[in-house]
């Protein structure tokens, strides 16, 4: 039963194997440099004092790779479910083969067990070298990324950790359970893609926020939390925050509002809000045709702080990555288990 499992697999793993290799190579022989690169520029901008630019200009750099990889690693899960998990089961039946194999010595219970786990087992294999490659290949990167692609945010998370093997062993029983439960190869195949995809838009957007209690905080406006800051000639000052919170490098921000001295939002829910404060006298007072503040940003930007107006965010801070990876894998964990009993139920109890 191995040897047929095996012998029916071969051909998709060496296909999903000669990817993987050519993934590897080109990681490992960009990664080092990629590496050196980051510690001579660290090494620079620590001397220097102001690392911002470097981290600017070095990610955008490698951002089209980093994306590139990233995307690999979150589509990897989705390619074994359809071309390995709907149609295990599902050719067998249309084939009729499974009937054969029962009438041996081989019962139902084992037949299924056996194309469960090896080809499961290879799943889970596959998705795993792939996140340990790009994790190991990203990290400068994640370490310099801009607000949007830290390591917590939904589209880098993932692709990093263990939460890819999680994926994969998640996608491909999928794949089995709609297979035995639709019978038809190319109709199982869609429904997996898009069950899968609904999954795995829904655990970020509606799930993940709440595996721990989120942080809430208040903190003062600067260089960090401000993405863009303007004063109009004939208006007040306006200021668009950024997803990032003071402090806590690398966090996750869920929400970000500019509040009042009161403690009230003034946004409408983006983070961009026109302050009340007069740029015609004061430290936001602005210079006859010019178009800056008069001084520095700082300065204004100094002076609405004590006003008392800050920034109110909610956010997992970064130090949780590995916690949530956990909890991630063990809730695909559960779900794998379940369609697996259901599988084996069905396929003891129903199956014909």
């Amino acid at each position: 039963m191995i040897w047929l499992t095996w012998r029916q697999l071969r051909g998709g793993a060496a296909m999903v194997s000669g990817a993987l290799v050519v993934l590897a190579a080109a990681l490992a022989l960009t990664g080092p440099g990629l590496a050196a690169g980051y510690a001579e520029g660290i090494t620079g901008c620590l001397r220097d004092g102001d690392c911002t630019r470097f981290f600017d200009r070095f990610f955008d750099e490698y951002q089209t790779p980093f994306l590139g990889v990233t995307v690999i690693v979150l589509v990897l899960p989705a390619v074994t479910g359809l071309f390995w998990g709907a149609p295990l089961i599902t050719h067998e039946l249309e084939a009729g083969t499974h009937l054969l194999v029962w009438n041996q010595t081989i019962t139902r219970t084992r037949w299924l067990a056996v194309k469960l786990g090896i080809t499961g087992l290879a799943a889970m294999a596959a998705a795993g070298i792939a996140s340990l490659a790009v994790t190991w290949w990203s990290g400068p990167l994640d370490r310099s990324a801009e607000p949007g692609f830290t390591m917590m945010d939904p589209l880098v998370f993932g692709a990093r950790g263990i939460a890819p093997v999680g994926y994969a062993a998640f996608a491909f029983i999928l794949g089995v359970t709609v297979g035995i439960l639709v019978r038809r190869t190319l109709p199982a195949m869609a429904l997996t893609l898009v069950v899968f995809a609904a999954i795995q838009i829904a655990m970020p957007s509606l799930v993940r926020p709440h595996l721990m209690p989120p942080v809430r905080s208040v903190v003062e406006l600067g260089p960090v939390n401000i993405d863009q800051f303007l004063v109009p000639d004939d208006g007040s000052p306006r200021m668009l925050l950024e997803s990032a919170v003071p402090g806590q490098t690398g966090a996750w921000v869920l929400s970000s509002r500019l509040l009042d001295p009161a403690g009230r939002p003034i946004d409408d829910g983006t983070g961009e809000a026109a302050l009340p404060i007069s740029v015609a006298s004061g430290a936001c007072a602005r210079q006859e045709g010019a178009g800056s503040p008069k001084g520095h940003m700082e300065t204004c930007v100094a002076e609405i702080n004590r006003l008392g107006y800050r920034q109110a965010a909610t956010y997992h801070p970064f130090e949780r990555f590995w916690a949530f990876q956990w909890i991630e894998t063990g809730v695909y964990a559960l779900l794998t288990l379940a369609l697996t009993g259901l599988c084996l139920r069905w396929v003891r109890r129903r199956l014909s």
